[in-house]
């Protein structure tokens, strides 16, 4: 006889769904991402989770959609679907600020968000080094540890990061 799990609310079942690590950033979830776009319950009863890929043919969706798959089914709905949702697209302005801050521990730096700055418009528009502060960076390669980031290069510090590729 095969137990199954009680069925979970679609608040609590977005819950451990944004909990779930990224596969290719590990120390950021799908929350702090910001990809999951929705979870809702369809016409017939079925619970609906909406992903926003950080890009077309990212290469972790099929991972992170079996993760998801196992979520649902471990919150009591193995009938729940999973779907790429691709409009409006992702943006890093999606991020969560403790997002955000878990990319910069560890060494990667997510652009600002959009609208994030008030008053004047920065001249020094480089994205802020991870390991000294300084802004005084430069693109380095358009290619990084996975393919939604590119490096970049502090002139102060001369160390290379990788940074969350802007879409």
């Amino acid at each position: 006889m095969a137990v199954t799990a009680p069925r979970l609310d679609v608040a609590r079942v977005r819950a451990r769904v944004e909990a779930v690590p990224d596969p290719e950033l590990p120390m950021i979830t799908l929350g702090d991402l910001g990809v999951v776009s929705a979870v809702t319950t369809a016409d017939d009863g079925a619970l609906t989770v909406d992903l926003t890929p950080t890009f077309l043919g990212c290469p972790a969706l099929p991972a992170i959609t079996a993760a998801v798959r196992d979520v649902l089914e471990e919150c009591g709905h193995p009938d729940g679907r999973v779907r790429q949702v691709l409009a409006p697209a992702w943006s890093t302005d999606r991020i969560t600020a403790e997002g955000r801050a878990k990319l910069a521990v560890h060494g990667i730096a997510p652009p600002s968000p959009a609208g994030a700055a008030s008053g004047p418009v920065r001249v020094d528009l480089g994205v802020p080094c991870p390991h000294c502060g300084s802004r005084a960076t430069r693109p380095h390669s358009s290619f990084g540890p996975t393919r939604c980031q590119s490096m970049l290069r502090c002139t102060a510090c001369r160390e290379t990061f990788p940074t969350m590729t802007a879409i």
